[in-house]
Protein backbone atom coordinates (compact mmCIF):
# COMPACT_ATOMS: atom_id res chain seq x y z
CA UNK A 1 0.00 0.00 0.00
CA UNK A 2 1.68 3.95 -0.99
CA UNK A 3 0.06 6.38 0.43
CA UNK A 4 0.34 10.25 -1.18
CA UNK A 5 -0.13 13.54 -0.02
CA UNK A 6 -0.10 16.58 -2.37
CA UNK A 7 1.00 19.69 -1.47
CA UNK A 8 1.85 23.45 -2.77
CA UNK A 9 -0.80 24.03 -4.68
CA UNK A 10 -1.92 27.87 -4.68
CA UNK A 11 -3.34 30.50 -6.42
CA UNK A 12 -0.65 32.58 -8.71
CA UNK A 13 -0.78 35.32 -11.46
CA UNK A 14 0.05 34.54 -15.18
CA UNK A 15 3.57 34.06 -15.57
CA UNK A 16 4.67 33.23 -11.93
CA UNK A 17 5.90 30.10 -10.78
CA UNK A 18 4.61 26.88 -8.25
CA UNK A 19 6.46 24.29 -6.78
CA UNK A 20 4.42 20.99 -6.30
CA UNK A 21 5.39 18.37 -3.70
CA UNK A 22 4.19 14.87 -2.78
CA UNK A 23 5.25 12.72 -0.24
CA UNK A 24 4.58 9.01 0.06
CA UNK A 25 4.87 6.34 2.50
CA UNK A 26 6.33 3.40 1.56
CA UNK A 27 9.10 1.49 1.68
CA UNK A 28 9.43 0.88 -2.61
CA UNK A 29 8.74 3.71 -3.43
CA UNK A 30 12.05 4.35 -4.82
CA UNK A 31 10.96 1.35 -7.50
CA UNK A 32 8.22 2.82 -8.95
CA UNK A 33 7.59 5.66 -12.23
CA UNK A 34 5.79 8.41 -10.45
CA UNK A 35 3.71 10.76 -12.38
CA UNK A 36 1.75 14.12 -12.19
CA UNK A 37 -2.26 14.44 -13.94
CA UNK A 38 -4.55 17.17 -13.52
CA UNK A 39 -7.99 17.57 -13.80
CA UNK A 40 -9.74 20.79 -14.62
CA UNK A 41 -13.39 21.93 -14.13
CA UNK A 42 -15.39 19.23 -16.66
CA UNK A 43 -12.32 18.27 -18.26
CA UNK A 44 -11.03 14.43 -18.32
CA UNK A 45 -7.95 13.89 -15.71
CA UNK A 46 -4.56 14.45 -18.53
CA UNK A 47 -1.23 13.45 -17.81
CA UNK A 48 1.34 16.24 -17.49
CA UNK A 49 4.53 14.26 -16.17
CA UNK A 50 6.39 11.09 -14.88
CA UNK A 51 9.60 10.43 -14.04
CA UNK A 52 11.21 7.01 -14.08
CA UNK A 53 12.25 5.06 -10.64
CA UNK A 54 15.94 6.56 -10.78
CA UNK A 55 15.00 10.03 -12.00
CA UNK A 56 17.08 9.64 -15.38
CA UNK A 57 14.29 9.74 -17.32
CA UNK A 58 11.19 12.18 -17.53
CA UNK A 59 8.45 12.48 -19.74
CA UNK A 60 6.28 15.45 -20.07
CA UNK A 61 2.90 16.43 -22.02
CA UNK A 62 3.55 18.80 -24.77
CA UNK A 63 1.61 21.52 -23.11
CA UNK A 64 3.74 21.87 -20.29
CA UNK A 65 7.65 21.03 -21.63
CA UNK A 66 9.84 23.95 -21.18
CA UNK A 67 8.24 25.25 -18.47
CA UNK A 68 7.41 22.61 -16.20
CA UNK A 69 9.79 19.98 -14.19
CA UNK A 70 9.44 17.14 -12.48
CA UNK A 71 12.09 15.58 -10.21
CA UNK A 72 12.16 12.89 -7.02
CA UNK A 73 14.10 12.36 -4.17
CA UNK A 74 13.86 8.88 -3.05
CA UNK A 75 16.10 9.35 -0.09
CA UNK A 76 13.03 11.26 1.31
CA UNK A 77 10.38 9.74 -0.56
CA UNK A 78 8.98 12.88 -2.17
CA UNK A 79 8.51 13.50 -5.77
CA UNK A 80 8.40 17.32 -7.43
CA UNK A 81 6.87 19.11 -10.10
CA UNK A 82 8.48 23.06 -10.75
CA UNK A 83 5.64 25.00 -12.71
CA UNK A 84 7.20 28.30 -14.26
CA UNK A 85 5.73 30.33 -16.37
CA UNK A 86 2.53 29.37 -15.73
CA UNK A 87 -0.97 29.87 -17.60
CA UNK A 88 -4.94 30.29 -17.02
CA UNK A 89 -5.32 27.24 -18.61
CA UNK A 90 -2.53 25.40 -16.25
CA UNK A 91 -5.87 26.00 -13.83
CA UNK A 92 -6.60 22.62 -12.29
CA UNK A 93 -6.49 19.73 -9.42
CA UNK A 94 -3.15 18.24 -9.19
CA UNK A 95 -2.65 14.53 -8.44
CA UNK A 96 0.48 12.68 -7.93
CA UNK A 97 0.07 8.95 -8.46
CA UNK A 98 2.64 6.07 -8.71
CA UNK A 99 3.10 3.34 -11.55
CA UNK A 100 4.10 0.18 -9.88
CA UNK A 101 4.62 -1.63 -13.31
CA UNK A 102 6.39 1.40 -15.25
CA UNK A 103 4.48 0.98 -18.42
CA UNK A 104 2.21 3.27 -20.07
CA UNK A 105 3.20 6.01 -17.99
CA UNK A 106 1.19 8.72 -19.87
CA UNK A 107 -2.01 6.52 -19.42
CA UNK A 108 -3.65 7.49 -16.01
CA UNK A 109 -4.88 4.09 -15.78
CA UNK A 110 -1.94 2.40 -15.51
CA UNK A 111 -1.44 4.13 -12.15
CA UNK A 112 -2.33 2.31 -9.28
CA UNK A 113 -2.16 4.83 -6.11
CA UNK A 114 -3.35 8.24 -6.03
CA UNK A 115 -3.20 11.59 -3.80
CA UNK A 116 -6.07 13.46 -2.73
CA UNK A 117 -5.05 16.31 -5.11
CA UNK A 118 -3.50 20.00 -4.56
CA UNK A 119 -5.70 22.86 -5.98
CA UNK A 120 -3.50 25.24 -8.67
CA UNK A 121 -5.48 28.40 -9.79
CA UNK A 122 -3.64 30.97 -12.46
CA UNK A 123 -4.80 34.30 -12.70
CA UNK A 124 -4.96 36.61 -16.01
Amino acid sequence: QVQLVESGGGLVQAGGSLRLSCAASGRTFSRYVLGWFRQAPGKEREFVAAISWSGGTTYYADFVKGRFTISRDNAKNTVSLQMNSLKPEDTAIYYCATNTRGLYVRTKGAYDYWGQGTQVTVSS
